[in-house]
């Protein structure tokens, strides 16, 4: 490995040099302004591939273009081979007034690069890219055979990717998925993320009276749909913030003792918590703590309500209709298809008889989990203690990334999530960053993760 190390340090300038480079693309995949920008941002990724001795092709899709990067393979050979996965476009970066810089014009401040993409997800997956490129540029053999996937319609929920593992699942046959998309406490405490939790939206409509009636002449008369539909809401979490729905925990999934003992070792204060939030006190189901809370159990969230009057002053109605957005987050192994069933099965029993009710079925995503006790897992932990010199911990994550579950039912394989982005990175809001210190440490986890792997 001192080959590799050698390299890395004589090219650390190098590296931060070229993400600032890749950076100035505006690479937004949700506005169509944008997609010549994401054109040419998608080139020069498959350009900088070709120069350190990568086969890179974009890939046209209906959508914005897939980038594959992949290492030299030789034919019948019995090499592992794993995936590499990151997106290149990128949020929206209003509002822009918001911005300490401009968002596509990098700045370097402390140990902090500002830019947006910085950290979601440019700096991450271009870290795993330089450290390819000290095997290649050293002579060094890589112990494995290495294919990157990078996409440009993450950040708008495509079906580009989906279609495309599909089609070209042959090829893309692999050992395992490695993917740099989530993150870290601090740089004392690198992580892995072993499950994450999946999704499931619905929107609920009680509609009472035909038109908005005078609540002078009616009111008292009729029920009204607000008044019903906050009522009915009330009824789905009980004191100890449980869901009432029934049959909601029967796949439920208990955390071992092992599981909760490594989420107690990352770093918490309460206070500091409560602080950052804005809140007076936390709330969260019983028995659990707010790490669990967030991470590692289901939840039951009210995303919107619409009723009524909402614009300036007051007008004396009782409303015709009310409406509620709801997600819910869900954890291994609950099925989010067979959860949205229960759960409009259940609202539609709270439905009073003055009211109709609609329930209309919106997206979701199956929660995700590794053995974090696996020889890839394991592996993967031996890596990061090399690079970062600390101990790593275990995660759960409370978002969903639901790239990962495709990956396990197209080809078969389990993903590793090795998050390269620290909780103040501002990943999605004004002045989002990457913290430079974990950009080289990542570039130096990846380059031992590859030995480790090859080795577990």
């Amino acid at each position: 490995m001192k080959q590799i190390t050698d390299y890395l340090k004589a090219n650390e300038q190098r590296f931060i040099d070229e993400l600032v480079e890749y950076l100035r693309y505006p690479s937004v995949s949700a506005q169509s302004v944008h997609n010549k920008d994401m054109i040419a941002c998608a080139r020069w990724l498959a350009n900088h591939g070709k120069a350190i001795g990568l086969k890179a092709k974009v890939h046209k899709t209906d959508g914005h273009p897939i980038v594959t990067l992949a290492t030299p393979r030789r034919r019948n050979s019995d090499r592992p081979h794993f995936l590499v996965y990151g997106h290149y476009d990128v949020q929206p970066p209003e509002p822009l007034e918001l911005w300490d810089s401009p968002p596509f014009d990098p700045q370097i401040r402390g140990r902090n690069l500002y830019a947006r993409g910085a950290s979601d997800n440019k700096g991450q997956h271009f870290a795993h890219l330089k450290a390819v490129e000290a095997y290649l540029k050293t002579g060094t053999e890589l112990p494995c055979d290495l294919t990157f996937v990078v996409e440009g319609e993450e950040e708008v929920g495509g079906e580009a990717l989906v279609d495309f593992l599909k089609q070209n699942k042959r090829d893309l046959k692999c050992d395992g998925v490695v993917v740099s998309d989530t993150g870290m406490p601090d740089l004392k405490h690198p992580a892995l993320t072993y499950a994450l939790r999946g999704v499931a939206a619905l929107e609920v409509r009680l509609d009472g009276p035909d038109r908005d009636l005078h609540s002078g002449i009616y009111g008292g008369s009729v029920e009204n749909p607000a008044m019903a539909l906050s009522k009915l809401l009330a009824q789905l979490i009980d004191k100890n913030g449980r869901i009432t729905v029934p049959g909601f925990y029967d796949d439920v999934a208990k955390l071992s003792a092992y599981e909760r003992k490594q989420m107690a070792r990352v770093p918490f204060s309460e206070t500091k918590y409560k602080k950052l939030l804005g809140v007076k006190a936390l709330f969260g189901e019983k028995g659990f703590t707010p790490n669990e809370h967030r991470a590692a159990r289901p939840t039951f969230e009210i995303n919107g309500l619409t009723s009524g009057y909402q614009g300036e002053g007051s007008k004396t109605i009782v409303p015709s209709h009310a409406s509620a957005k709801i997600t819910m987050r869900l954890v291994p192994h609950q099925d989010a298809t067979k959860i949205l069933r229960q759960v409009a099965r259940h609202l539609k029993t709270l439905c009073p008889p003055t009211m109709r009710m609609t329930v209309e079925l919106g997206h979701v995503a199956d929660p995700y989990i590794v053995a974090p006790t696996g020889h890839l897992a394991k592996a993967a932990l031996k890596s990061l203690k090399s690079a970062f010199g600390h101990e790593p911990v275990l995660l759960r994550e409370g978002g969903s990334i639901p790239i990962v579950e495709h990956f396990a039912r197209i080809l078969k394989v389990d993903t590793y999530l090795l998050g390269l982005a620290l909780p103040d990175d501002n990943l999605h809001s004004p002045n989002e960053k990457m913290d430079l210190e974990v950009f080289t440490r990542g570039i130096q986890m990846s380059a031992h993760l590859w030995t480790d792997f090859a080795e577990a």
